[in-house]
């Protein structure tokens, strides 16, 4: 069973940075978007940033101009650049990968890492 291994949540003060990274234990194959997600406590889970197989991002408005998301489709890689950090992007953060391959689809989750953003 593939597992989704998320690093580099933290604690860290508003304004500052911190980088996000999930590594799939086994290369993963027909990936068509890796993504973050968020959940704050009491509200639903949100996306955050997406990538897809062919480059192309999309972002919550909230986050837009201070997260960026990269990564490595082949490597099953994909990671998570915050700056300017608030205290409203306190969550665990959870890695997702959705494949679509010979008309099937599956979506595999990490175990989620907390950020906390102190004022």
């Amino acid at each position: 069973q593939v597992q989704l291994l998320e690093s580099g949540g933290g604690l860290v003060q508003a304004g500052g940075s911190l980088r996000l990274s999930c590594a799939a234990s086994e290369s993963i194959v027909g990936i068509y978007t890796m993504r973050w997600f968020r959940q704050a406590p009491g509200k639903e889970r949100e996306l955050v940033a997406g990538l897809t197989n062919s480059g192309s991002t999309n972002y919550n408005d909230a986050v837009k101009g201070r997260f960026t998301i990269s990564g490595d489709i082949a490597e099953s890689t994909v990671h998570l650049q915050m700056h300017s950090l608030k205290p409203e992007d306190t969550a665990v953060y959870y890695c997702n990968v959705f494949t679509y391959r010979l008309g099937s689809q599956s979506q595999y989750w990490g175990q989620g890492t907390q950020v906390t953003v102190s004022a």
